[in-house]
């Protein structure tokens, strides 16, 4: 249910209709309910999960690739999470309290995961030493909001900005 729910909310956001989301999982409106009984339940476990995978990815990136690639793919990576996104930003602002951890969570995970890749990234003398992955996951999730109907658009920018963290990197 969780795929079908991350799928539904990439293309209609978070308000789109359970009976969507039951459809594409194979499941009725029933079973949905049963384990997330409100849609804040289901919001909060797409996006949680969401959060594990991209901060899993970062040391399996790092093991099998160079710092510099393994940063690259891991915000190629944020940028997939991000386009589940849509429509968060609403209910994030929305007054329910469902809604208050999640981006104490986002930080908690995603924070260190970026962190560990930049830290690789610096030692190795490809990047800078003045980035802050905090300003760096902002700036690529601002990235993403002018163009999530174009996926290559946002990539562009993206590697655009990975470029900019290498200015200076030797010095």
């Amino acid at each position: 249910m969780r795929e079908a729910a991350k799928e539904i909310f990439a293309v209609s956001g978070v308000d789109a209709p359970v009976r969507e989301i039951a459809e594409r999982a194979g499941v009725g409106l029933g079973t949905v309910y049963r384990h997330f009984p409100q849609r804040s339940d289901l919001v909060t476990a797409v996006f949680r999960y969401e959060i594990d995978q991209c901060a899993a990815a970062a040391p399996e990136l790092a093991a099998a690739h160079p710092p510099i690639e393994a940063l690259r793919l891991w915000l190629d990576r944020y940028i997939e999470f991000m386009a589940t996104k849509r429509g968060l930003v609403a209910a994030l602002h929305s007054g329910d309290p469902a809604f208050a951890p999640l981006p104490g969570y986002f930080d908690a995970h995603l924070r260190p995961a970026l962190e560990t890749l930049l830290g690789a990234a610096v030692a190795s003398g490809q990047v800078r030493r003045d980035v802050d992955a905090k300003d760096l996951l902002v700036a690529v999730a601002n990235l993403c909001l002018p163009a999530e109907e174009d996926a290559a658009h946002t990539r562009r920018m993206v590697s655009l900005l990975i470029d900019g963290l290498r200015y200076g990197a030797g010095h």
